[in-house]
């Protein structure tokens, strides 16, 4: 077990270091000179030679790379090229706000899926597991910002049940934190969760024809009780691959809905420092959203090795 997750940790390592080295030469490689981006068309050439100095891009690019890298493992994003403010307070608030908003979608995507795609592979030749069936394909086929947008028509403008927009902190107001908090995440979860419930269905229907599950039933169990003890442990290896993939995907997924409804996160963030080709804050966000890639990733094995005896045994 502890040499498995050694080769896992120098595996996902490896990766970390293989895209921080592609990010970096990829935003070097983009028309147009940081420097000149911070200070304006305007600026004369010996201003944009004294900004390039103090940015440290008349270095070499090894020595810009460590000096980047090194800034990211000290937790010092350095500044934004555009207001010159430092970027890692910013950073951590906006992440604070997109861990919420993703961690929480997923949670309900779910709390829909797992009993629902569970109840429609048991009855999927009923009319109750049909319908599930249709509705999940349904949900796959709306894209969450349209899920968004009929929320925000529906529960804010004509019901008046939520707010259309913004964000609170927990801590300043719990009540207005969920009040904001229910339609985003609900928009995200609405259209992760027809999916998950697809995957869930699909993996319990494959167990349902294994050879043990049907001994089981010889023994005299129900199919819901064979299931229970014996089959979703086994249904679980394949879903929680596909959760792992769907809430990396939830971050970029995050980006629309975020917009949508204005909330001040680390999508939102990204997309400004894109538009105001500010690179340093670009790159530090790629960084951080692969190290969350990563990160889940790594979960989804270790689970997987938890999970599964025979992984273990190996």
């Amino acid at each position: 077990m502890t040499l498995r997750l050694a080769r896992f940790a120098v595996r996902y390592l490896t990766t970390f270091f293989i895209a921080s080295i592609i990010v970096f030469l990829l935003l070097r490689v983009v028309p147009g000179d940081p420097a000149e981006v911070a200070l304006g068309v305007t600026a004369t050439a010996e201003a944009v030679a004294a900004k390039r100095t103090q940015l440290g891009l008349d270095q070499p690019l090894i020595n810009q790379y460590l000096s980047w890298m090194g800034g990211i493992f000290r937790g010092d994003f350095g500044r934004s090229l555009t207001s010159g403010a430092e970027i890692s307070p910013l950073v951590w608030d906006r992440m604070q706000v997109s861990l919420i908003l993703v961690l929480t979608a997923m949670l309900l995507s779910l709390i829909i899926a797992i009993p629902l795609g569970t109840w429609a592979a048991l009855r999927a030749r009923s009319w109750d597991g049909v319908v599930i069936t249709a509705a999940s394909q349904l949900g796959i086929a709306i894209p969450s910002f349209l899920a968004a947008i009929l929320a925000v028509s529906i529960f804010s403008v004509r019901l008046g049940w939520f707010p259309a927009n913004g964000w609170i902190p927990p801590g300043y107001s719990f009540t207005g934190f969920l009040s904001r908090l229910i339609l985003p995440a609900g928009a995200l979860a609405a259209v992760q969760g027809a999916i998950m419930t697809r995957y869930v269905r699909s993996a319990v229907l494959d167990i349902l024809k294994d050879d043990f599950l049907r001994t089981a039933r010889a023994k005299g169990l129900t199919t819901l009780q064979a299931l229970r003890r014996h089959g979703l442990r086994n249904a679980a290896l394949p879903v929680a691959t596909v959760a792992g993939l769907q809430l990396t995907s939830l971050v970029v997924g995050a980006v629309v809905i975020e917009r949508v409804f204005a909330i001040p996160g680390l999508g939102s963030m990204l997309l400004d420092a894109v538009v105001g080709r500010d690179i340093t804050t670009v790159q530090t966000i790629v960084m951080l959203l692969v190290l969350f890639t990563l990160l889940v990733n790594l979960a989804v094995d270790i689970a997987h090795t938890i999970i599964d005896p025979r992984t273990r045994a190996q």
